[in-house]
């Protein structure tokens, strides 16, 4: 069967519509849904190639266009062709400019302002992404967040994550056949944070992480002797370091990170 498409068209990024349709999506499965994005409109001609898709294809039309113009073009165009539409920004700015008696400024892209933020949220992603799983430890010393733990203990999603909170985030990886970076030793344990997972939650995650390789699962990397094993020297170069240790077995990233972030705002 074919997938129903929603059309997310924006006058910038669009971000903010496809982010209200995938929320409004998972309402719908197991059904899938099929999203497309058409940002940066700038014309009624993008708008007509847009509606020319549609009629083709089939599907609904998202929009966040904050532009007057461009909004009441799609909708007069969307109604001739009676294609289902969605304005998921007018009925909002309408509400605000009423109850603060000031019209809108119908500017769009000024969520992605190029402010100072935005260029930190940036410089956090790079450096997550260079001192991601040890690639370098000097990440160690430069870092407001080290993250150490074994293999699949969510340390590359929680940095991602973090970096886009702008916090500078590096993760060691410990193995028992490797020596951990002497940087974990030397800089304040305040900033490390060590992660901890059930034995038997890991092998799970492993287990499927091979079959989505194609390899096969009792390989030693989801062998059980091995993950105690690897467990075991984690628990003690944490204790070595002087850390704290998040247990993520039954947690989401999401969840983690707000117990790291805690732990930063407190110290």
């Amino acid at each position: 069967m074919t997938k129903p498409i929603v059309y997310v068209a924006s006058d910038s990024a669009g971000d903010t519509g496809e982010s209200v349709v995938k929320a409004a999506a998972v309402q719908f499965e197991p059904k899938e849904v099929e999203i497309r994005r058409v940002p940066f409109l700038q014309d009624p001609s993008d708008i007509d190639l847009l509606i020319r898709s549609v009629l083709q294809r089939g599907g609904v039309i998202a929009f966040t266009l904050v532009i007057p113009q461009l909004r009441d073009y799609l909708i007069e165009q969307a109604e001739q062709y009676r294609i289902p539409y969605i304005d998921l920004l007018g009925p909002i700015i309408r509400t605000m400019e009423h109850a603060f008696n000031q019209e809108a400024r119908h500017q769009p892209g000024m969520i992605h302002k190029l402010d100072e933020d935005y260029f930190k949220k940036v410089e956090a992603v790079e450096f997550a992404v260079k001192y991601d799983d040890g690639r370098d430890f000097n990440g160690v010393l430069q870092a407001d967040i080290v993250l150490v733990g074994v293999s699949r203990t969510s340390k590359t999603p929680l940095s991602m994550y973090l970096a886009h909170k702008k916090f500078k985030v590096a993760n060691v990886p410990l193995v028992p056949e490797i020596q951990p970076p002497e940087q974990l030793f030397t800089v304040s344990k305040n900033k490390i944070i060590g992660l901890r997972i059930d034995p038997l939650k890991l092998n799970m995650i492993r287990t499927e992480r091979l079959k989505t390789l194609g390899l096969p699962g009792n390989a030693s990397y989801a062998n059980v002797e091995r993950i105690h094993a690897e467990l075991e020297y984690a628990d003690k170069i944490m204790k070595r370091i002087g850390c704290a240790v998040i247990d993520v077995s039954n947690k989401a990233v999401e969840e983690t990170a707000s117990v790291i972030l805690d732990m930063y705002r407190t110290r």
